[in-house]
């Protein structure tokens, strides 16, 4: 095995310092949501140009580069987002590395990393480590995955006998936000499969991920001054709580784990004339996703009924399982079991209690597995990533363009 440890978390930490923290509330008002994801496209076109790859960026603001192959192997893609996530502040991060001893990890601002709640750390006993400072997320998920794919593509190409197809790679912009793949140019790509390196835990793949809808639940109240309100308010903001209490608390996020899907509340304003919700629908199974928008439907429509109230209701399905799309090409998680054996990484299959672009990929069509990163406590202040499983990751992909060719 390769290693790759010191040039790709230089790589990583470089990307780090872009602010590309994406935006939920600009959605569909410009694309991408915030200005220094273009700055790391363009920057990545680039970078891709100079090792030779043909390119494309657009209105889509997806980049797309291809490295034309030395064999006549099937055409393969390997993706990743370059937004980082809005849960914590995700901008000005100052990536620190730490040569791991054992014990908690402090940051600078008081932020502990605790080894008790972080047992993977013990897989990189002397080895290195990459956080934030604590004040930001770090950022692997997903410029680790950026990272991983820019340093294999250079291997690659300055190692002429590795054997390969035409590669292509996408990097995506608001992948957080849940619209990376609106505006993909499906006409574009050419792979018959595809794979996300977007995942955590070392050695971990996903071939199966949520079905995810939103439901935006708008209530419109009555407005009176309360003094003589009696017999003539209707509070949005009651109605609206009234919704959310009777969505079964036992099916939230917080109560679930594993296939379990849930209900989830995640954005409530208003006043009495009008409220908002902003709910989140996530199931594996396809039967008990779609009882799932019914239900909600039907306690709307109940309340609505109850408060002589007037509700909208406006369903978006996100993205669906691609496990059906998966399982049609085999080959597509068989590459990665394969690749891993031949490299000594030890692989082991999980599901997404979440979704990555490629769930979007599958729905078009095109199986598209996950990729582990390294990285762990994503989204948080908390996060970390280990160096070595950044460099096996490197390996993999360059394993996977080798397995294809031999086919």
């Amino acid at each position: 095995m390769i290693d790759f440890k010191e040039s790709v978390s230089n790589r990583f930490i470089r990307y780090t310092q872009f602010d590309t923290m994406s935006d939920d509330s600009l959605v569909g008002k410009v694309r991408p949501t915030t200005p220094g994801q273009m700055i790391l496209l363009k920057q990545l076109k680039k970078e891709l140009e100079e090792l030779g790859l043909e390119t494309y960026l657009g209105k889509e603001a997806v980049l797309m580069g291809t490295l034309k192959g030395n064999t006549s192997a099937k055409t393969i893609g390997f993706m990743a987002h370059v937004d980082t996530a809005n849960d914590v502040m995700g901008n000005g991060v100052k990536a620190q590395r730490h040569v791991y001893r054992g014990g908690d990890i402090k940051l600078d601002n008081g932020t502990v990393i605790k080894e008790s709640e972080n047992r993977d750390l013990e897989l990189y006993m002397g080895e290195e480590v990459i956080t934030s400072d604590g004040s930001t997320l770090l950022g692997s998920d997903d410029k680790a995955g950026v990272a991983e794919i820019m340093e294999a593509l250079t291997y690659i190409k300055a190692h002429p006998e590795v054997p390969h197809g035409d590669i292509e790679v996408f990097f995506t912009p608001d992948e957080e936000t849940g619209s990376g793949m609106d505006a993909f140019p499906f006409d574009r790509k050419k792979s018959v499969c595809c794979y996300t390196i977007d995942g955590g835990r070392e050695g971990e793949i996903e071939s199966e991920c949520f079905n995810a809808a939103s439901i935006e639940v708008v209530v419109h109240g009555v407005s009176t001054h309360l003094g003589s309100a009696r017999g003539k308010l209707v509070n949005a903001v009651t109605v609206a709580s009234h919704i959310v209490t009777s969505l079964p608390q036992s099916e939230s996020p917080e109560a679930t784990d594993g296939r379990y899907g849930y209900y989830c509340v995640l954005g409530f304003e208003g006043n009495q004339a009008k409220a908002k919700l902003d709910i989140f629908i996530r199931d594996f199974d396809s039967k008990c996703f779609d009882e799932r928008i019914e239900n909600v439907e039907r306690v709307v429509r109940s309340i609505e009924a109850l408060y002589h109230a007037k509700i909208d209701i406006n369903k978006s399905v996100t993205y669906r399982n691609m496990a059906i799309a998966n399982s049609k090409l085999p080959e597509a998680t068989k590459s990665i079991m394969e690749a891993g054996e031949a490299l000594g990484i030890e692989i082991y299959e999980s599901i997404i209690r979440g979704g990555t672009d490629g769930a979007r990929l599958a729905e078009e069509g095109t199986p598209c597995p996950n990729i582990f990163t390294g990285g762990h406590n994503l989204h948080s202040l908390e996060e970390w990533i280990g160096v070595p499983a950044m460099s096996k990751s490197v390996n993999l992909i360059i394993e996977i363009a080798r397995w294809w060719a031999s086919k």
